[in-house]
């Protein structure tokens, strides 16, 4: 495996046939050096994952409430914003170590 690049993440989004909008546009929020910026790339990240869990909050409310009665869709979109939040930990937790690693580097 080559390691989860942009590309690689957009495959896998595809490929599993999620919603559109979490799809990483690799030509907006450029740098200077032509590249996306990072910190705009993780921002990106953490709105859609926010917003997956609004959506699941959402739904979780309505079947509360009695508007919906979709239990099975209510499960998916709860599982689907439990799985987001435990990949953008472990995506704090890779940046946490890098930035650890690099503060251990002498110059």
């Amino acid at each position: 495996m080559d390691g989860l690049t942009i590309s690689n993440a957009n495959k896998f989004l595809e490929s599993a046939n999620l919603d559109k909008n979490l799809k990483l546009d690799p030509t907006s929020n450029t740098t200077a050096g032509g590249g996306v910026s990072f910190a705009d790339t993780l921002k990106e990240a953490v709105n859609n994952v926010n917003q997956i869990h609004l959506d699941a909050d959402k739904k979780a409310q309505e079947l509360a409430t009695g508007r919906t009665d979709d239990i099975a869709g209510v499960m998916i979109a709860t599982e689907k914003a439990d799985i987001a939040l435990r990949v953008m930990v472990q995506v704090r937790n890779k940046i946490i170590d890098a930035y650890q690693d690099i503060m251990k580097m002498q110059v």
